[in-house]
């Protein structure tokens, strides 16, 4: 029988037609970069103060700057050991009954009561960007509300993750990835037309739902369409272009002020991407596992005629080399002691990597900085860290560069907590440190993942561990903005620990590099059998072809 990866090494492993896709669905990354940071221009919270209407009305007779006409306002405060402008207090004064000149200078109201806002909020010079939190007044007692905004969307991520995936297997990767792309289009422009802040959550909340699992029907149908030996390559770069999103973000942000036309800006390509219909194959790898042969076979031909080659092999023997009659419980991952260790460690990992690599990019929104430029800088950082892994996992293997990121993450979010303001850019550079690592353990884990589990749990595993992913972006956003209140830097030291915790419990996993992926839950808990299995498999092997060194799988010389 003919298996797929056999058609492959004639049909090409990643020729034109498999490249031309994987071009194709590289595009799917950007824009979810957008999702899924673009709180920090969307959400950004200005300089803001409690309103008064008469304040306002004599400040615009009198000509009164607003330095001045806050000070009438709103009382200062100690905040953090300095001196500053309440922004949820006003006093407690009826300036309409009140005796008001336009001469301020004597008035002295230390000794008034104060009071929360009663009619709402002032905001600084924002340079006339709107975001949802002026337009709805999301500041002070309702300021955690911002916190559901990106923890909605994480919540749409969880359920949409394991529902599409589901349905990925159930329907095929293409129809769920259009399905996907259909309803981000939907969504995403009924976020941008919300008229209040529930409907907005609600709608944001499917927003994530169809965006990761699209996402994630995308990565798997370009892994299953080339060979075994460029899978991890794609993989990296697919999610590489995450960080093209990144550096395009800021550049739209800057010319959009408005954040609803934003959000239509970012959802426009999941529209376009319903082109895709006439632009991409259903995996063949699927449509086998589904015993829909004849069209698996016309679509590997159509592969092989793209990337002109010709298929000799009896093409209508193809089989599902990756079909499996084990049925994967959740049990499987902790019902033996390596098992559960490897489930707990890499879904510590996923929660981890999440909240790190989340929090660094929207505390760039309330570090009161050009955002623009700061959130361009720490995006550039990331392009190395794709690199890295390709360097370094074939060389040194995958756990000392998977504990070396998290390791490097955890120490410079610690230094940049106690470096001086002062220290501006030394304190940036050590910033974006830590980004490079945290994105790099980020991408390592996805294929850590499905190296350190049996083939017949293997999806079943990625998909499990993975949900403390979308837990971590639940709880970054309150863990980021609420700390951040009581002291700015409170957050990062959180961060470090998490980081530095991560990268001490990979130490704990076994090395992958140079082994065959486990088939069973005993090449896990038994690897020594493993290893002897596969011995005797290639001294079987070298039997059969004594002219060929199965271990290397290269030819060797004849004496």
């Amino acid at each position: 029988m003919t298996t797929f990866d056999d058609i492959l090494e004639e049909a090409g492993k990643f020729g034109r037609c498999q490249k031309r896709i994987f071009a194709l669905m590289c595009m799917v990354s950007m824009p979810w970069a957008g999702v899924y940071v673009g709180i920090v221009f969307q959400g950004f919270t200005p300089d803001h103060w409690c309103k008064d209407s008469a304040v306002v009305e004599r400040r615009q007779g009198c000509g009164w700057s607003v330095a001045n006409s806050r000070r009438l306002t709103v009382p200062v405060v100690n905040n953090s050991g300095e001196l500053q402008p309440s922004t949820c207090e006003q006093y407690e004064v009826n300036w309409n009954t009140t005796s008001l000149t336009c001469d301020t200078e004597e008035l002295d109201l230390s000794k008034v009561p104060t009071t929360a806002c009663k009619e709402g909020w002032e905001y600084g010079d924002y340079e006339g960007r709107q975001s949802f939190v002026t337009e709805f007044d999301l500041v002070c007692a309702d300021a955690w509300l911002v916190d559901m905004y990106q923890a909605t969307l994480n919540i749409g991520f969880l359920v949409g993750s394991i529902a599409i995936g589901y349905l990925a297997d159930r329907f095929g990767r293409k129809m769920s990835f259009l399905m996907s792309n259909l309803l981000n289009g939907i969504a995403g422009i009924l976020v941008a037309v919300a008229p209040n802040y529930v409907s907005l959550l609600v709608f944001r909340t499917f927003y994530g739902f169809g965006v990761k699992g699209g996402w994630v029907a995308g990565y798997v149908l370009i892994t299953e369409i080339v060979g075994v030996e460029y899978r991890r390559t794609v993989g990296v770069v697919y999610q590489m272009f995450f960080s093209v999103g990144i550096l395009i973000l800021p550049l739209l942000a800057y010319f959009i002020t408005d954040w609803r036309w934003l959000q239509v800006v970012i959802t426009a390509p999941y529209i376009l991407f319903l082109s895709y219909y006439w632009l991409i194959p259903e995996s063949p790898r699927w449509l086998l596992s589904q015993n829909r042969k004849a069209q698996a076979v016309e679509i590997t031909e159509a592969m092989a005629k793209e990337n002109k080659k010709t298929l000799s092999k009896n093409i209508e023997t193809l089989t599902d080399d990756n079909a499996d009659t084990t049925t994967a419980s959740f049990m499987d991952l902790i019902r033996t002691p390596k098992m559960r260790k490897h489930t707990f460690i890499l879904s510590y990992n996923w929660f981890t990597s999440a909240v790190v690599y989340q929090g660094l990019i929207m505390r760039l929104g309330i570090l009161g900085g050009n955002v623009y430029i700061d959130f361009l800088i720490s995006g550039l950082v990331e392009f190395p860290a794709a690199f890295l892994i390709l360097f370094t996992i074939e060389r040194i293997g995958r756990r000392i560069p998977f504990a070396s990121a998290n390791i490097v993450a955890g120490a410079a979010c610690f230094i940049t907590a106690f470096i001086p303001d002062s220290m501006f850019w030394f304190k940036t550079v050590v910033a974006c440190i830590g980004r490079l690592g945290i994105t790099m353990a980020f991408e390592m884990v996805v294929f850590v993942n499905t190296e350190l589990y049996p083939t017949f749990v293997r999806n079943l595993g990625v998909s499990v561990c993975s949900t403390l992913c979308d837990i971590g972006g639940i709880v970054a956003p309150f863990l980021l903005y609420r700390l951040a209140v009581i002291w700015l830097e409170l957050p990062l030291i959180i961060f470090g620990s998490l980081a530095f915790l991560a990268g001490g419990l990979v130490l704990l996993l076994p090395e992958t590099r140079g082994v065959p992926l486990p088939d069973t839950i005993d090449d896990i808990e038994f690897p020594e059998r493993a290893k002897e299995k596969l011995m005797l498999m290639n001294q079987q092997m070298a039997n059969l072809l004594p002219n060929k060194d199965v271990s290397t799988n290269k030819d060797t010389a004849t004496v």
